[in-house]
């Protein structure tokens, strides 16, 4: 005769013939498809850096970063939440330790049908209470929350980076600007002159007053693009002041020319090595891996359990013999949670289904850094072809207005040839400069997909350490 089993019976006798840490998943890293080497990566590379803005030697810039990361509020919040899952990871642990508690109370109660009558008690406990985790789920948990501490120190690593490369990005943009503001000062005073060649011809009688408006037309229009520029130069330096725990301000930092040149080749090494340099990478996989402690800890949370109390205490009329009798317990509590198993059931699918998603979203964060990196280092060598390009552009367009000029002022073109010249050169002239920053930018967005570290002030490294 066969007998059959129920399904919450005979997932409770599966579970009690488990042992200790049955549950527990060995971590493998997710499969993944990696390539050999970059497509993009260049002929003589220099290896990447910690504290890679020094690689382009401005003292400024330096300055800059060391104070964003010594003062930046946004970082300070990434300190506090490494202190806060650190602390969460000790709670995590403590729960694998018994618990103590104490009390004492004093009492005095007086009837209203006998006033002098005075019933006096008191009281002391102590008392300990301890789960022994034997199938290791509060164990699991410990270590979920150990590795999310993990995670969240690696997020503030990955802040670190993050504001380095915004600060060098504010710093070049903020350049750019000021840059931009002088040629188009040189622009605006050489359409001024140019208007006033028109009006002097036009006084002479050599040319229409058609010309003259033209001209004027040219002149207000640099000026009103002037400007867009001026504002935006007050929005780049606002942004790269608050940076540095403080209000809108000036930013201390003279330089006014962008730096000119070929940027350092840098050596992206083998795809595989992002995933030890980029942070937010290593972030990603410790939570990957405390998904599946989570999931682990679920499924054991739901096998018997048992818990040890333990007390000892005393009651007496006199506060003086309060200790004279004490009286002690011992008890044992057994939880039997795998009877619900639907419930169960439910609750460790949700679990499994966390990690697939984590699985596949670890998957899609090393693929786009992967992708990162090749967009940088294809966007190194277009935007250093598309500067050759564009000097020589200059260079022509240059040419084209001398000639053009010369013509005008021997009455052999007409002025709107010649200030249709003038804004290519001046077009010409903006790409070159835009380019430069696009460079810088670049170069930038490259260390930054690499993984290239900032190093964090000793002070920030000591308050994420912190743990009372």
């Amino acid at each position: 005769m066969t007998t059959k089993l129920s399904r919450p019976l005979a997932l409770g006798l599966a579970a009690l013939l488990s042992g200790c840490g049955w549950l527990d998943s060995d971590y493998a890293r997710p499969e993944l498809t990696l390539p050999g080497a970059y497509t993009q990566a260049p002929a003589q590379p220099r290896r990447v850096a910690d504290d890679w803005w020094r690689e382009f030697g401005d003292a400024d810039l330096d300055r800059l970063v060391d104070r964003a990361l010594a003062r930046n509020n946004d970082l300070t919040a990434s300190v506090e939440a490494v202190r806060r899952a650190r602390l969460q990871a000790g709670l995590a642990q403590g729960d694998l330790y018994p618990s103590v508690s104490a009390s004492a109370e004093i009492s005095r109660t007086r009837t209203l049908d006998s006033p002098h009558a005075i019933e006096r008690k008191n009281t002391v406990s102590l008392g300990a209470t301890w789960d022994p985790d034997p199938w290791n789920a509060l164990g699991r948990t410990r270590d979920a929350a150990s590795l999310e501490a993990e995670a969240a120190y690696a997020d503030l690593n990955e802040a670190a980076r993050a504001l380095a490369a915004t600060t060098a990005d504010l710093y070049w943009q903020l350049v750019y600007y000021r840059q931009r503001i002088a040629l188009s000062a040189e622009s605006i005073a050489y359409a001024r002159r140019t208007w006033e060649l028109a009006q002097a011809r036009y006084a002479a009688g050599a040319v229409s007053s058609l010309d003259v408006l033209e001209a004027e037309q040219s002149l207000r229009s640099q000026e009103a693009s002037d400007t867009e520029f001026r504002q935006s130069l007050v929005e780049t330096e606002n942004a790269l002041a608050i940076l540095f725990d403080g209000p809108p301000a000036q930013v201390d930092a003279p330089r006014r020319v962008l730096p000119v040149g070929e940027p350092p080749a840098v050596d992206p090494g083998l795809p595989v090595e992002v995933l030890e340099r980029r942070a937010d990478l290593r972030a990603a996989e410790a939570r990957l891996q405390a998904s599946l402690a989570t999931a682990d800890a679920m499924q054991a949370s739901y096998l018997p359990s048992f818990s040890l109390t333990g007390s000892l205490g005393s009651s007496s009329v006199s506060l003086t013999n309060v200790l004279t009798n004490p009286i002690g317990s011992l008890g044992a509590g057994l939880a039997l949670p795998f009877l619900n198993w639907r419930q169960m059931e439910r609750n460790v699918a949700v679990s499994e289904s966390d990690y697939r998603a984590a699985v596949a979203n670890f998957r899609q964060t090393l693929y786009a850094a992967l992708a990162d990196v090749e967009n940088a280092l294809s966007a190194r060598r277009q935007l250093s072809q598309r500067h050759d390009l564009l000097q020589r552009s200059v260079e022509t367009a240059r040419a084209v207005e001398a000639l053009y000029e010369t013509r005008y002022r021997a009455g052999a073109a007409d002025l709107q040839s010649w200030l249709d010249a003038q804004e290519k050169r001046r077009t010409a002239e903006a790409s070159l400069l835009a380019n430069q920053l696009d460079r810088l930018t670049a170069q930038v967005n490259l260390y930054r997909a690499l993984g290239g570290g900032a190093t964090l002030p000793q002070a920030r490294v000591d308050a994420a350490d912190d743990l009372l």
